[in-house]
């Protein structure tokens, strides 16, 4: 059966993802909105202790199981601490710089479940004002946040229920190009959680049969280390991290290709899986690119790291500008959904 990736429904569930705020430590209602789509679709899930999401479709092998994954938390922030002045010092949650975010509107996420905007700024901004206003440095120490509130001191922001450990979204300003491009937020990485997500609903929809029990693993602490490492069905033989293709100088992955990762910080990937993927790419006339990636870890690394005894291998849609303002083409999309497609129903690896 050739599967039809439906682009436009894929663009679709990707912007409704991407616009629901879930820095790691905070992804309930994105988690609530996957379980509510899978419920839909009739497929099978279990929600684990830490919140992740494990989706299985049965295949006609129920004894050598494979698993996929994609991270649904994003970057984000916590408040560190509220100043004289009213405005927020943050304390970053993930791996990005602060001049990633300089200018960017923001969410705080009070307890209550409200919010208050804002944006993140450096405090010396005004060059009418600050002489070093281009050259003072993007830290802790100099960005804040200006409350979209009439609020200038310490009380006054803890009278609008705004206090320390709160949770700050960033605004993904969410876009898709007339020439095919999607720039966005947290494209790492909710792009493969759409094409995920889409894979499940195809063999949910068309009865299509799978070699092979299927786990599809929506995880949600990846971007502070520790997302899909536990929680493993133990016959589980192969384990796919499906993660973004990162784009740079000395590196080959681009916006309209799927990145297969042979190695990253953590090391090489499984030698025979990432050719199996390789060869199922050229089989199927499927755009790629194989890739290292000097600083980067998946879940696949971490399951490992955690002991876990399985191939692993990782590939993804290639991302413009990771852990910034990110951008991909629907070419990249594409091909990575052909060779989720083309990978779930091949044989596993001997």
């Amino acid at each position: 059966m050739t599967y039809q990736w439906n682009h436009s429904e894929t663009i679709d569930l990707l912007k409704e993802i991407v616009e629901i705020p879930s820095p790691s430590g905070y992804t309930m209602d994105v988690m609530e909105k996957i379980c509510t789509l899978l419920a839909q679709w009739n497929v099978e899930y279990r929600t684990t202790h830490k919140g992740a999401v494990i989706a299985t479709i049965k295949g006609k092998n129920q004894q050598q199981h494979r698993l996929l994954t994609a991270h649904v938390d994003t970057l984000g922030a916590m408040v560190k601490e509220i100043k004289p002045s009213g405005r927020l010092k943050l304390s970053l949650v993930g791996g990005f710089k602060f001049n990633a975010i300089e200018g960017e509107n923001c969410l705080i996420h009070k307890a209550d479940g409200s919010t208050v905007s804002g944006t993140i700024l450096l405090h010396q901004t005004t060059v009418h004002v600050y002489k070093d206003a281009g050259s003072a440095e993007r830290n802790a120490d100099n960005m804040e946040v200006r409350l979209d509130e009439k609020a200038f001191s310490k009380d006054q922001v803890q009278n609008l229920g705004i206090e320390v450990g709160d949770f700050v979204s960033f605004q993904p300003r969410f876009e898709a190009t007339a020439s095919g491009y999607i720039k966005s937020r947290h494209l790492d990485d909710k792009a493969s959680t759409a094409l995920l997500l889409q894979l499940v609903k195809h063999f949910s929809e068309t009865g299509e049969q799978l070699p092979h029990t299927t786990h599809f693993y929506i995880s949600n602490n990846e971007e502070i280390g520790y997302g899909g490492n536990s929680s493993i069905p133990s016959e589980t033989q192969e384990y796919i991290a499906v993660d973004m293709g990162a784009i740079g100088d000395g590196q080959e992955s681009d916006e309209y290709t799927v990145s297969i990762c042979a190695k990253d910080s953590s090391g090489p990937y499984h030698y025979g899986l990432t050719r199996h993927l390789i060869s199922l790419a050229q089989r199927h006339d499927i755009d790629y690119k194989v890739d290292i990636y000097p600083y980067y870890g998946s879940d696949a690394s971490a399951a490992i790291s955690a002991g876990h005894d399985v191939k692993h291998a990782l590939f993804g849609p290639g991302i413009e500008a990771s852990h910034s303002y990110e951008r991909t083409h629907t070419d990249s999309l594409k091909a990575a959904a052909a060779l989720l497609h083309a990978y779930v129903l091949s044989p596993l690896v001997s």
